[in-house]
């Protein structure tokens, strides 16, 4: 019995080149990929925890339209109570992380001088949030009060 002969081109791919494009894509796209998340990414001061039992503290301040401030939701005096307030919180947790929500209609003065008043006793973790207009007219605790 004779063999069959095959008629016309023998066609297959050969999967090398193949292969070495795919690997050199891929090395390509992970370096551009890590530089990108280095290059872009926010820097974030995240909380450090050995176990998930630990409650972050955290310290709110409110400013009004007026410059009132409510510290934890309590009306404080002078910039003197805020700090004594902020060491007494610190000197519990050396990791205290403070919020300033300050009125959309609040004087830039109000929040720098809170901010400076925070600095000076050592209360670096700053984060700044606005009060949502809703709350606003709800009485939150950074809303104008009449």
């Amino acid at each position: 019995m004779a063999l069959a002969t095959q008629k016309g081109p023998l066609v297959a791919i050969n999967m090398t080149p193949l292969v070495d494009v795919m690997l050199v894509l891929l090395a390509i796209f992970m370096l551009t990929a890590r530089l990108a998340d280095e290059t872009t990414s926010v820097p974030l001061d995240l909380p450090e925890a050995a176990s998930g039992a630990e409650i972050q503290g955290v310290l709110h301040i409110g400013i009004d339209a007026q410059g009132r401030r409510l510290v934890d939701g309590r009306p404080v005096r002078d910039e003197a109570q805020l700090q004594a307030l902020a060491q007494a919180r610190r000197r519990d947790n050396p990791q205290l992380r403070t919020v300033i929500e300050a009125a959309r209609t609040t004087d830039h003065v109000h929040v720098v001088d809170t901010l400076d008043a925070l600095r000076l006793v050592g209360v670096y973790r700053i984060a700044f949030a606005v009060v949502p207009e809703e709350a606003q007219s709800a009485g939150a605790p950074g809303a104008a009060e009449p």
